[in-house]
């Protein structure tokens, strides 16, 4: 320390002193006494100099000595007496080093903290925030009913032996008092919910008109019953909706309930066996009132979409969904059907391009109702192209037969040919989605500014939002039947070829499973309408037939498969090379299985892993796979996981059936 300070105080002054010195000497031999008196000068100088800048340098060392004190007594009584609670702590082992009187305070602490452990003195707080290089715990930490904000610091102090071991010095602030306002403030934000009767008009058509009345005052009974926790007001604002405001305090309540007057609505039945049903919109961190409304009125949009009878609850960042377990209903009338099939006849009209793209890996559905909207385009003078992927697909046969068509030669186009060639004022007809993450391509959809959906999956959190028509109905058995019914208004069945009215009866074929599931009134009209287009139901199963290979592949995931909560079986696969057109096979097959109401295949593809699930209707397998960011609708429904393995996505969806059987 001394040298550093004679280094930086007194620079090199024996030189100046030797050459005073030298110069002196010099002058002796020509004036002796001159030379004599300048060697006696820069002595005594040198002298003097010396004894002046030794004082120097001790009046610097005693000042800093004194300055270095007066901190070291500053810092230490700042941290003894300091009113800010203050531990210092040991963040590898946990134990204590030292902390003020405040913090032994607040720790309700009487002797000293030393020799214990943090965890033993605040048992929630956690060091990895230290660690992490972060000056402020992420969360809120809690002792003795009181809520703190914690900020910290690591420093390297010497261990035992040579080693260094981390300190961590962490200083807390009281924050109760103000997470508390915040709190209550919050709290009495509004929510605004609105609720829908979904089938009231079977309801009325179902009970005399005497019983009218009493029905509809047993559901509002339920309503106000279910909603008088909350203080709020519920008002009627139509025959079949419902208004309901309340502060968001009481939301913790309806959401741990799982919004339980979906179970009670439809304990009322009428008639033969119909029962009620709701659906509920809940609007809910919006800036005002008109921005919940709009909130409410999308999420009950968004229910009724995913077929009625559960509550969708929408915020400022996504949806969230409760219930949607019942059984959907065939709601949607003619009247759309005919409305739709004209807007879409507009559409084409105008239309510069036409396009037509399903979802990815493109099944026989998504195929044939692309292929029957070529019918349309057709008949309207148009030329429309159907976008694919390179190689081949779960829609192979159907596509060898319609390839060699004449009227569909250069039909079939790669995505990336199509986004090349887009030009503005071009149409885009997405079919079987209504997600635009799981389009053929994403690109030419982000590309078109007009765009059209034919969809009958229950609408996703994640939708193709703006779209110039949207034909979405999650009651019909498949896009193509929907397609069928545009048909029906838009062209003569002589006007399509055989193999497209062939198309369209495969794709039904297979989303109601040879007719067995999902299938309404409606479902055979459309196949009617195609029978006398000419469609060969022999020719349509030839389309499902299989190789022996296949059916190698397909038995032997089967034989894999465990039963699980006894009536769902549960097939898994870490073989890779599994086509999802025999994964989706296997999931059939299960589901003739005696006891099977649900049937799961998880099956390793590429990095990831695929999903194929398929149920009998009781088990709504599009919610259960949606906890695994799938999607599909009540009785057929996939996903698929990147990243992950066979065994992982399969404890994560026995999770995920748990969680739906809970609700």
């Amino acid at each position: 320390m001394n040298k550093r300070i004679s280094r930086l105080l007194e620079p090199n002054m024996k030189l100046y002193f030797l050459v005073l010195v030298l110069f002196a000497a010099a002058v002796i031999p020509f004036k002796p006494a001159l030379g004599a008196v300048g060697c006696v000068v820069a002595v005594a100088l040198y002298f003097y100099f010396r004894s002046s800048n030794r004082k120097r340098k001790q009046g610097i060392i005693q000042y800093i000595d004194s300055l270095t004190g007066s901190v070291d007594t500053a810092s230490k009584n700042t941290l003894i007496n300091s009113p800010l609670p203050i531990m210092v702590y040991r963040p590898d082992t946990g134990e204590v080093i030292w902390s003020n009187e405040s913090f032994l305070q607040l720790a309700g602490v009487r002797e000293h903290l030393f020799e214990i452990r943090v965890g033993d003195a605040v048992p929630n707080l956690s060091s990895r925030w230290l660690l992490e290089g972060k000056q402020e715990s992420p969360e809120r930490v809690e002792m003795n009913g009181r809520r703190y904000r914690v900020f910290g610091s690591l420093v390297r102090a010497a261990g035992k032996g040579a080693g260094q071991s981390l300190l961590a010095t962490t200083y807390w602030v009281d924050t109760t008092a103000g997470d508390e306002a915040r709190e209550k403030v919050e709290g009495t934000r509004p929510v605004i919910a609105i609720l829908t009767v979904d089938n009231y008009d079977d309801l009325m058509k179902a009970c005399s008109d005497a019983s009218r009345s009493a029905v509809l005052a047993q559901i509002y009974e339920k309503l106000d019953k279910w909603a008088a926790p909350a203080h709020g007001l519920l008002l009627k604002t139509d025959r079949d909706n419902y208004l309901f405001i309340f502060e968001e305090q009481y939301y913790a309540h309806f959401a741990a309930e799982k919004f339980s007057v979906l179970d009670s609505v439809r304990e009322i039945t009428v008639g033969d066996g119909v029962h009620a049903t709701l659906s509920i919109g809940v609007g809910k961190d919006g800036e005002g009132l008109e921005e919940l409304y709009k909130y409410a009125n999308l999420a009950v949009e968004m229910a009724l979409s995913r077929g009625g009878d559960q509550c969708a609850v929408r915020n400022r960042l996504d949806f969230e969904f409760y219930g949607g377990r019942a059984k959907s209903t065939e709601k949607r009338t003619k009247v759309k059907s005919r409305v739709m099939a004209n807007a879409l006849g507009e559409l084409m009209a105008d239309a510069k391009q036409i396009y037509i793209m399903g979802h990815a890996n493109p099944d026989m559905d998504a195929m044939g109702s692309a292929i029957g909207l070529c019918c349309v385009a057709r008949k309207r003078g148009k030329r429309a192209q159907i976008v694919l992927p390179q190689g081949r697909n779960a829609a192979q046969p159907l596509l060898d037969r319609v390839r060699d068509l004449p009227e569909y030669a250069g039909v079939f186009v790669p995505a990336s040919d199509a986004f090349l060639k887009v030009q503005p004022g071009a149409l885009l007809i997405v079919v079987d989605t209504n997600r635009p993450d799981i389009v053929e391509s994403p690109q030419l959809l982000e590309a078109c500014n007009r765009v059209a959906v034919i969809d009958h999956h229950r609408r996703a959190s994640n939708y193709i939002e703006n779209a110039a028509l949207n034909f979405h109905e999650p009651y019909a058995s498949s896009a193509s039947e929907l397609v069928t019914e545009l048909l029906q208004y838009l062209v003569e069945p002589s006007d399509l070829l055989r193999a497209e009215s062939e198309a369209l009866l495969a794709g039904m074929v297979l989303d109601t499973k040879n007719f067995t599931m999902r299938t309404g009134a409606r479902t055979f009209e459309a196949a009617a309408f195609l029978r006398r287009a000419g469609a060969d139901t022999y020719e349509v199963q030839k389309l499902f037939q299989n190789d022996l290979d296949e059916m190698v592949s397909r038995y032997g995931i089967i034989r894999l498969a465990e039963k699980y909560r006894g009536n769902i079986a549960i097939a898994c696969t870490g073989e890779n090379g599994v086509d999802r057109v025999t994964a989706a096979q296997a999931a059939d097959e299960l589901l003739t299985l005696k006891g099977v109401e649900a049937s799961f295949v998880v099956y390793a593809q590429g990095d990831g892993v695929s999903m194929s699930a398929r149920s009998l209707g009781d088990i709504n397998v599009q919610v259960i796979l949606e906890a695994l960011g799938g999607g599909g609708n009540s009785t057929t429904a996939g996903g698929h996981v990147e990243n992950s393995t066979v065994e992982a996505v399969r404890e994560q969806l026995v999770a995920a059936i748990d969680r739906y059987y809970e609700k």
